[in-house]
């Protein structure tokens, strides 16, 4: 949102060093971590670790008390306040002069009501935390395709993931948020009780609160038949298009993504894959195995040299898209298309091909639609993606990939330009962007509103 956003100043270090002397950070009854202090380090880490985050200090609240505190103490003092779980998309993040970073990640209790299929996540709570005790009731959450992510930051942003075409974004599964406003105070948004702050939060990307639990639907999953199916590099161009065409037909259950995976030499990635390039298609149905092996028949017929495809339960959907469970430093950036027509898809194998020598390890194209693209009247402030298709690329941003790493980036948008959408979403925007490429201008418009009315000082600095 335009009012959270903020231009980077020409403070020197030393200049830094000597207001955050001046800051009296000892009366704030909450643990915190500052400069110069043992654990500092490893404290303003991000999990994404090509995000340098040089906060005031790092504040651990336990309790939506203590996020309270933390707030009251910020306001008092002039300084502002940029809550994190596990920055997997840090490196968007605005300067953090003058800033607390709160970081939720002693907050992550789970509660799961089986009978109401409904489950509460607290603030630091990431989708590996509720996923397999839902699993166990058989149902599934709207989770994203990491386990590691944290749930409340995917959530305000959309939320897309493995069942979205049937069930739409995480952020309209959700039934209520508690949230500390900017006057400290302690509320708890559904449909009923401030219903245009609730529209706000789901969706709007956050910075109206310090969101500390959400409550969202479960759905009744035990099983789905997902998994991967992977040929050689080489075959890109033929894989990814029929792909394109077999996605016009499949119903809303099939979820999937076409990919071009380039596998660094690494001693941790298993043998088949070590050091190899490849095009894969990920997929997740919810359905039987005999539907499901109708349904993948056209893709199977091209000989895939890997199958991984099996019937599996909704933990299982945590290893489909194969990302690191461990912090990396990454560089990557996403955009929504308006059409991916056969000229699109020549201009992704050229970008990330056999071809290309690209820095980029992955570039995938998710197939949306369904009840992606539907809007429901209860929905938030991101109801619906209006965009068919969807695509991100990525690559690891050690000191001496990074620049080609970010050339790689600018190379998909520069490839796909004619194809891309005029708005895209946070969940997939790792790179600044201004205010009217997430949102039309009447959801804008609602949503300064909602910044003016309950943070009008912008005492709450997001990304």
């Amino acid at each position: 949102m335009e009012s959270v956003s903020c231009a980077r100043g020409s403070v020197t270090p030393s200049d830094k060093v000597a207001a955050m002397a001046a800051l009296d950070l000892g009366n704030l009854d909450v643990a915190l971590v500052q400069p110069g202090e043992a654990g500092w380090e490893g404290a303003r880490q991000a999990w994404n670790l090509a995000a340098d985050q040089r906060p005031v200090a790092v504040v651990l609240p336990e309790t939506a008390a203590d996020v309270a505190a933390v707030v009251d103490f910020a306001r008092e003092r002039g300084l502002r306040v940029t809550p994190q779980a596990t920055g997997h998309r840090a490196g968007a993040l605005a300067s953090l002069e003058r800033t607390l970073l709160l970081k939720t990640s002693r907050m992550r209790a789970v509660e799961v009501d089986a009978g109401r299929q409904e489950a509460r996540v607290e603030a630091g709570a990431q989708w590996g935390d509720v996923v397999e005790p839902a699993a166990e009731h058989g149902l599934a959450a709207l989770a994203g395709t990491s386990p590691g992510v944290g749930i409340v930051g995917y959530t305000l942003g959309g939320g897309l993931g493995w069942l979205g075409r049937k069930y739409g974004l995480a952020a309209n599964s959700v039934l209520a948020a508690e949230l500390v406003t900017a006057d400290g105070q302690a509320l708890r948004v559904d449909l009923d009780h401030e219903p245009e702050l609730f529209w706000a939060v789901r969706g709007g990307g956050g910075g109206l609160g310090v969101v500390t639990a959400l409550e969202f639907r479960l759905y009744p999953v035990r099983t789905l038949y997902a998994g991967d199916l992977f040929w050689p590099i080489e075959r890109a161009g033929e894989v990814l298009h029929a792909w394109r065409s077999w996605v016009e037909s499949v119903p809303d259950e099939m979820t999937s993504l076409g990919r071009l995976l380039h596998m660094p030499p690494l001693p941790q990635i298993p043998e088949p894959f070590r050091g190899r390039s490849f095009v894969s298609v990920e997929s997740a149905y919810l359905g039987d195995e005999a539907d499901g092996r109708e349904l993948l028949e056209p893709l199977r017929g091209l000989a895939p040299e890997l199958d991984t495809v099996a019937t599996i339960a909704p933990p299982g959907l945590a290893a489909l898209h194969m990302d690191p469970p461990e912090p990396v430093p990454g560089v990557g950036d996403g955009a929504l298309l308006e059409a991916l027509p056969a000229e699109a898809v020549d201009a992704v194998v050229e970008v990330a091909g056999p071809d290309s020598d690209t820095a980029l390890l992955t570039l995938e194209i998710r197939a949306l639609g369904g009840a992606l693209a539907r809007t429901s009247p209860d929905g938030g402030a991101l109801a619906a993606l209006d965009a068919p298709f969807a695509v991100f690329g990525a690559g690891m941003a050690t000191p001496d990939r990074a620049e080609a790493v970010a050339a790689g980036v600018d190379a998909i948008h520069d490839a796909l330009a004619p194809w891309e959408s005029a708005r895209t979403f946070f969940n997939f925007s790792e790179r600044p962007r201004e205010p009217d490429a997430f949102f039309a201008v009447e959801t804008l418009r609602r949503l300064r509103e909602q910044k003016r009315r309950v943070d009008p000082d912008e005492l709450f600095r997001v990304s």
